[in-house]
């Protein structure tokens, strides 16, 4: 599955927050399979030669994705992936913009604005939103790479609260989708890629875990195992289905009296 023009074997993303350590946080996204993670600019100190989190996951193969946690409008994003470009040297970014500290929801107004004026820049961005369906549009047609709308509150693990708006999106979009914040269980991951999401992004699932590492590898394979269940063709529903023996006996007792 590609997200701009990259290429990705998982569909799994890992954010690398409330870890216990950066050694845990390696392990696990190890473990999940991931090869994309995001993680704060402002967690990074461009002026080390060698950064506790940044180093390790350079090493292990993954990309980073830089966030813009922290920005409150779309000035202040635009600078935070601007200094993510200069200490990393890439162009992807994920978009967030929350000037709300309580609930950290995402602004959609200043989310538009700052898509723009990146995708001016050259910047592949991925911004995290409100599982708005119009909202979703305009951002695609400002160029985003991908989009990626929320489905509860962040860092609450209620799981997809926002699912049927999910759903339309993903019927609309033409460009990936990427469920972010508040997946809680591998169960709510593999809902998720049976819907027909392109991907979904984990953190605060696993690193509040009592093993993150072995939850990181229970969300690896919920996703595939919500992927294949999607490309299977999953039955339909019906809420006015009257029950019929799959082997029904009426021939055969019929026969026997």
């Amino acid at each position: 599955m590609k997200i701009a023009d990259k290429t990705f074997n998982s569909r799994l993303l890992l954010g690398t927050g409330k870890f216990s350590s950066s050694q845990v946080m390696v392990e696990a996204v190890k473990a999940s399979g991931s090869e994309l993670v995001t993680l704060a600019m402002r967690r990074v100190n461009p002026n080390e030669k060698t950064d506790p989190i940044v180093t390790p996951l350079i090493e292990a193969g993954i990309q980073l994705l830089p966030n813009t946690s922290g920005a409150r409008n779309a000035e202040e994003a635009v600078f935070a992936a601007k200094l993510a470009h200069s200490a990393t040297g890439t162009r992807w970014v994920k978009l967030e913009i929350h000037p709300d500290p309580r609930y950290l929801m995402p602004d959609p107004i200043e989310t538009l604005k700052a898509t723009e004026q990146l995708v001016e820049l050259g910047f592949h961005v991925m911004p995290y939103m409100h599982a708005d369906p119009v909202l979703a549009k305009r951002l695609e047609e400002a160029g985003s790479a991908a989009v990626m709308p929320l489905a509860a509150p962040i860092g609450s693990n209620k799981g997809l609260l926002t699912r049927d708006f999910i759903q339309m999106i993903v019927e609309q979009a033409n460009v990936p989708v990427v469920v972010d914040a508040g997946i809680g269980k591998p169960s709510d991951a593999m809902q998720a890629m049976e819907m027909g999401v392109d991907f979904v992004l984990v953190n605060t699932a696993i690193a509040s875990a009592q093993n993150p590492v072995a939850m990181a590898a229970c969300f690896k394979q919920a996703v595939i195992t919500g992927r294949q269940a999607y490309e299977a063709g999953l039955g339909a529903q019906s809420s006015n289905a009257t029950a019929v023996a799959s082997s029904p006996l009426t021939d055969f007792l019929g026969a026997s009296s």
